[in-house]
């Protein structure tokens, strides 16, 4: 898909641009492989926007590969999310994969393995296996079933694959290097034990590659030039290259004969694996205990809940996918882990909306402002442009009546200093109605203003003869008669802190809730916002950018999310 913005230059994108120009690699293949035992979120954008992106670039090729080698934390939910985001964001795969496609190229991979001397099957438990495997500064001790021959050990493997063993007797290891001074290459396990209902193999297998092992071939398998990897594996490396290397599968179509009978296209070679730092922002958390944390404790309303960091939490709240796109485009791509302050994505939003987001009128603390000289039951429409940047979006009819509904915050008897709008007998202007005056102040018995009694001086009026008498403030207003009741959402940043994962002091994330960060309010939209198809952006009038609420709303019920603020009040208050 196109660009968004002009492409920032990174290294990643420098490596790729020499990889084709040299001949080295004369087309493109990368993949997006997330584990499908969550819900992405915005981190995994990242990573999204950047293998697709590099992809789309060089008139390559992208898959999507679920990398689901751990059954019992996957779920078809997590496997469905994948793929609704992946889209939400824009992207289309040129396959969708999953590693256990190659359950049968693995195994026949472990076999081989053990046939070249290079795995055999340990029982050691995973207690022994970490006494076993030493420290950072002193080497590990050879397992005592290193030195088990290679007939018994592809006779307990194959008996591990027929389910004779309980689960974690025994596991099968790469015999790589016990002293090696990368702690992966201490001979890491290959298969484990794991009698659990896969979520796509069912119950076919009772033993699981482990991911180190499953990616990289998965990597192999499909051909892919570029494999993209956040920092904390570019240890993993060296292990990557060790399998790929040793089983060979592009020397060996024997191992990969499955897939060909599968109708399963492949094409092995060895991928160029770079390293990148993670996408951080401040105010949020993005591992995914953490989340699940928030989830299963209550402390937001599901992992699509607006305030949540989650890709479908965002949707939810209205972030468009083109603001997302633009925002890691333009954060580049980097080996230095950094935190990015929120600030920065919001204001990435609002420029998308503020080019994009037709206007509407809204009121959501509303008190009643009757124009008494005005005929009762008086009701006329008053054209408004969409957009005043951009006359393509059209024009509207907005109603309007002798009773309107305006912000409480617009009025206020002792006026703040620098408060330039309503105050008793004081005039401002109407949103293209003309200007007002306050002649009475209404109050109920304990002494709450309930309704203002104003009268509009017609020379104000569009096509009047005083359209230009000037006023310090302009308030916005729906019509009392024609307005449709709304729930709307107000929402923010869920933490009120900066980095909400420290744990230091005892502190948990439950300290850091911002309380703020999610109030619900009745107020009043004009009937064109009510209207609106869910998921529909509006810019609500001097109050700011909401999104009709992709699950709730209704034209007859309308719930409106708010997706942010017109300007960015965390910097205002200095937090």
């Amino acid at each position: 898909m196109a660009s968004d913005t002009a492409p920032v230059q990174h290294f990643i994108r420098q490596i790729v641009r020499e990889d084709v120009e040299s001949g080295r690699q004369p087309s493109v293949r990368t993949r997006f492989p997330p584990e499908p035992n969550g819900h992405l979120h915005i981190g995994h954008a990242k990573a999204i926007c950047l293998d697709f992106g590099i992809a789309a670039e060089f008139d390559g090729r992208c898959n999507l590969r679920l990398d689901d080698t751990n059954p019992g934390k996957e779920l078809p939910e997590y496997v469905q999310g994948i793929q609704d985001d992946v889209h939400w964001l824009g992207f289309e795969w040129a396959e969708l994969r999953h590693a256990s496609d190659y359950f049968e190229v693995f195994y026949r991979a472990a076999e081989k393995l053990i046939r070249d001397g290079k795995a055999y099957v340990d029982d050691l438990n995973a207690d022994e296996v970490r006494a076993y495997r030493g420290t950072l500064t002193e080497p590990g001790k050879d397992s005592p079933f290193r030195g088990r021959s290679v007939e018994e050990n592809l006779d307990l493997f194959q008996r591990m694959r027929a389910g004779e063993f309980a689960d974690g007797a025994k596991t099968l290891r790469a015999k790589i290097d016990m002293a090696s001074g990368n702690m992966n290459l201490r001979d890491p396990a290959i298969y484990r034990i794991r009698k659990q209902t896969h979520q796509n193999t069912g119950d076919a297998w009772p033993i699981y590659p482990m991911y180190d092992f499953a990616h990289c071939l998965s990597d192999a398998l499909e051909g892919i030039t570029h494999s993209f990897c956040t920092l904390e594996f570019e240890d993993h490396r060296p292990l990557y290259d060790w399998f790929v290397d040793h089983v060979d599968l592009a020397g060996h179509p024997e191992l990969w004969q499955p897939l060909v009978e599968a109708g399963i296209p492949t094409a092995p070679s060895k991928p160029r694996q770079i390293e990148f730092a993670r996408g951080n922002l401040t105010y949020t958390v993005m591992s995914k205990r953490k989340l699940t944390q928030l989830v299963t404790e209550g402390l937001v309303d599901g992992w699509d809940d607006p305030r949540m960091p989650t890709l479908s939490g965002a949707r939810r709240r209205g972030f468009p996918a083109a603001a997302m796109r633009a925002f890691w485009e333009r954060m580049g791509v980097s080996k230095q882990n950094s935190n990015i302050d929120f600030g920065v994505l919001e204001a990435c939003v609002r420029d998308e909306l503020d080019a994009h987001a037709p206007r509407r009128m809204a009121v959501l603390d509303p008190l009643k402002l009757v124009l008494t000289n005005l005929p009762e039951g008086h009701q006329e429409t008053v054209e408004f442009p969409n957009h005043p940047k951009d006359e393509s979006l059209g024009k509207r009819d907005l109603p309007f009546s002798r009773e309107v509904w305006i912000e409480r915050e617009d009025f206020a008897e002792v006026p703040p200093k620098g408060f330039k709008r309503l105050i008793p007998e004081g005039e401002v202007r109407l949103r293209g109605i003309g200007i007002i005056r306050c002649d009475e102040v209404v109050k109920n018995d304990a002494g709450e203003v309930t309704e203002l009694r104003c009268t509009l001086d017609p020379e104000t009026r569009p096509g009047g003869n005083a359209t230009d008498r000037k006023v310090k403030g302009t308030i916005h207003w729906v019509s009392a008669m024609h307005a449709v009741a709304a729930e709307v959402r107000l929402y923010d940043r869920l933490f009120e802190v900066e980095n909400p994962g420290d744990e230091r002091d005892g502190k948990t994330l439950k300290d850091y809730l911002n309380p703020e960060a999610k109030r619900v309010v009745q107020g009043y939209i004009e009937p064109a916002a009510a209207d609106a198809e869910p998921e529909a952006h509006w810019q609500f009038e001097r109050t700011g950018y909401f999104v009709a609420d992709r699950h709730d709303h209704r034209p007859q019920r309308p719930v409106f999310n708010r997706t942010v603020g017109l300007r960015d009040t965390w910097a205002r208050k200095g937090r």
